[in-house]
Order: structure tokens, then C-alpha cells, then sequence
């Protein structure tokens, strides 16, 4: 799993939203990003933090920040998902899983006592110039725009 740090480039990544648009780094060169990855649309944990983030998201733009959402759903469960909260920010679908191992975001978990592989839940933030600002390790779902303020 690669392991990504604060203060290296951000890789670069493009993908297609909820909407169909395609979404790359590039767009936001001079913006600061919180790109957040989440397990998986319609789950309470998931539910939580998205709401979160869009009950707070005129202050996280106040504060320059732009917000993507990435995991392995796809565009149409993304959309279904987006519409039902009335999610002001895009979903990146990540299907083939590309942006999610480029951010080493892949990897073991633990879940009653089960094991297997899935998606950690963790926000990069990214600066104007592409480089990573900080890394949300521990992301409280129900706290995370005050995580990304701070």
C-alpha cells in the first residue's frame, strides 16, 4: 500500500463524478482541496460524514476549500446517494479502484472481529500548489468539517 505524507505532491487524479463530469487535480490548481475517501454510498458512518460536510460546506468554501468525495461505487449509486442528501460537492466513482490505491487508501480492516480488504476512510488536504497539506487519519464522521477547519 503506498504511503502517502505531508508536505510531497498530492498524485494526480481524474475521474467521473455523480454527474458525468470528469474531475482531474488540475482543476484546482490554485484552490485548496479536501479530498475526502469513504467506504461505501448509504451507510451510516458514510451518511454521517457527508451530511457533515454539506451542513458546513459554505463555511469549508468560506475558507477556500473545494470538496471531492471518492470510493468504489459507482456513478449511479453516487448519484442516488448525492440526490438523496442534496449533496452541494461531487462523488468521484473510482471503480477501478485507481485513485484509491494511487492514495494507498486500500488495505486491510477489521470489523467485528472480521477481516478483510476495503477502503480506510481518510481526507487529504491539499494546498493551492498540489502539495499535501495534512493528513485526516482518524476521521470522525459526525466532526469532520470542524477536522478540516482546524
Amino acid at each position: 500500500m503506498t504511503k502517502l505524507n505531508t508536505g510531497e505532491k498530492a498524485p494526480d487524479f481524474s475521474g467521473i463524478d455523480q454527474n458525468g463530469n470528469n474531475i482531474s487535480l488540475k482543476d484546482f490548481q490554485g484552490k485548496k482541496l479536501a479530498l475526502f475517501f469513504y467506504p461505501k454510498d448509504n451507510t451510516p458512518g458514510c451518511t454521517k460524514e457527508v451530511c457533515n460536510l454539506r451542513d458546513n460546506y459554505s463555511q469549508l468554501q468560506n475558507e477556500g476549500y473545494e470538496i471531492i468525495g471518492v470510493s468504489a461505487d459507482t456513478e449511479k449509486s453516487h448519484k442516488k446517494f448525492s440526490d438523496k442528501f442534496d449533496l452541494p460537492f461531487p462523488l468521484i466513482a473510482d471503480t477501478e479502484k485507481k485513485i484509491i490505491n494511487d492514495y494507498g487508501i486500500w488495505g486491510k480492516k477489521k470489523f467485528m472481529g472480521r477481516e478483510y480488504d476495503g477502503i480506510h476512510r481518510k481526507t487529504f488536504l491539499i494546498d493551492e500548489n498540489g502539495m499535501i497539506e495534512k493528513i485526516i487519519e482518524k476521521v470522525k464522521t459526525k466532526d469532520h468539517a470542524a477536522q478540516i477547519l482546524a
